[in-house]
């Protein structure tokens, strides 16, 4: 029994044809599967901010096969993957791209390595294995070929998996790496909902007032908020504006929120 999804995430961009390649690819081997493309503009080799996009939406996908391609290491001797989960399949290159989004999905249960040339093109690209080592791979999987065809069986535990973000918490605030900016410039913060119980309704984030609130209307226009998005991570925003700019932040950033002096 196979999958009737594909969801496609990628640093591929649009202005090229490599997500029309990999679209292809899919189509000829598995005509039946429709695909859902989440992202192909995670940040280009960003592999922590793909990692995060996955991991947030794959919750929210039907069953599937996720296909997931930032691989800045095309082409050297990582590995390429593919992750049994209880809630799908993923297939990636070994580089932590794959495993929050597995976990999300209910842990890692089984993994293989993808070795068996049968599946992959007949050429296979040193710069392009997402056309002709994963997309193959995905396509096989989603059309119900067995997990174990792909190649050997490797242990779970020796998946790549990516540092853990910097979180620190102290009774009159925290500081948190930035793990996404999304489209709206809001900065989003590694850390849960917790460390936000118990804090004022005005905060300072980065030197800067900000509103303790639920929702951007909480904030003034122009004003920052704190608040948990809809991933259930904290989160800054502005009311009308971008708070990546105001802060002057970018993912791997640590942001302190602090009680007001």
């Amino acid at each position: 029994m196979g999958f009737g999804w594909v969801s496609f995430t990628t640093d591929y961009g649009l202005s090229d044809g490599f997500v029309a390649a990999c679209h292809g690819v899919l189509a000829r081997l598995a005509p039946q599967v429709r695909v859902i493309d989440v992202t192909h503009l995670v940040p280009p080799t960003d592999v922590r901010h793909g990692a995060a996009v996955l991991a947030q939406t794959v919750p929210y996908l039907p069953p599937a096969v996720h296909l997931a391609v930032v691989d800045p290491g095309v082409g050297t001797g990582r590995r390429g993957v593919a992750v049994e989960a209880p809630g799908g399949l993923l297939v990636g290159p070994d580089n932590g791209l794959l495993v929050p989004a597995a976990e999300a999905l209910g842990g890692i249960r089984a993994a293989v390595e993808l070795t068996n040339p049968e599946w992959l093109a007949p050429e296979v690209s040193r710069t392009f294995h997402g056309r002709d080592v994963f997309a193959p791979v995905a396509a096989r999987l989603a059309d119900g070929a067995s997990l174990a065809g792909a190649g050997p069986a490797i242990d779970p535990a020796d998946l790549v998996r990516l540092p853990e973000p910097a979180l620190e918490v102290t009774p009159a605030g925290f500081t948190a790496e930035v793990l996404t900016v999304d489209h709206f410039g809001n900065v989003q913060l590694a850390a849960p909902p917790s460390v936000l119980a118990g804090r004022p309704a005005t905060l300072r984030v980065g030197g800067h007032e900000a509103v303790h609130g639920r929702t951007f209307g909480d904030a003034a226009p122009g004003q920052l908020v704190v608040y948990v998005d809809s991933a259930g991570r904290v989160a800054v925003a502005v009311n009308g504006g971008r708070a990546a700019e105001r802060l002057g932040v970018r993912p791997g950033d640590p942001v302190p929120v602090r009680h007001p002096d």
